[in-house]
């Protein structure tokens, strides 16, 4: 199905939270290499202030990221906070890489949560991933994550 065709019908509640993920071009695992993991971790924190959300939950994987994002702001849209990080974030990590081109897949998936949603249990999940993956044995052998739940 074409990414326009995930979009169709969904729209942004502002001050929402979202269960977001987005993959790498190709998944390839750009983040194995340290410094780039720990250059995207840096992007995160701008991004909240550039866009006035907050990033609840998240993990940074070797081809892809998960987070939990909350919207503070009424004026800007979901798919454009998005943009803005995989854009300003993609510049950064070519510009490390010294390369050009696509850096993340066009497309992400999201999924709000509603009030009901135990935000504990999806940032578990979240946080889990590495360990899911057989990366490490516990989170906490896992660098590159945060939650303001955990």
């Amino acid at each position: 199905m074409p990414w326009t065709n995930h979009r169709i019908g969904r729209h942004t509640t502002h001050h929402g939270e979202y269960f977001i993920t987005f993959n790498t071009q190709s998944r390839i695992n750009y983040f194995d290499d340290y410094e780039l993991a720990m250059l995207f971790c840096r992007q995160l924190a701008g991004h909240e202030k550039t866009c006035n959300c907050e990033w609840l939950t998240w993990v940074l994987m070797p081809d892809h990221f998960h987070g939990l994002l909350r919207l503070n702001s009424s004026s800007i849209e979901l798919a454009k906070v998005i943009a803005i990080l995989k854009g300003n974030s993609a510049l950064a990590l070519n510009r490390k890489l010294n390369k050009g081109g696509k850096f993340w897949q066009k497309s992400f998936y999201d999924r709000a949560l509603r009030v009901e949603d135990d935000r504990i249990k999806v940032a578990r999940y979240i946080v889990a991933n590495p360990v899911r993956k057989g990366l490490v044995a516990s989170v906490k052998q896992y660098p590159f994550w945060d939650s303001v739940y955990l």
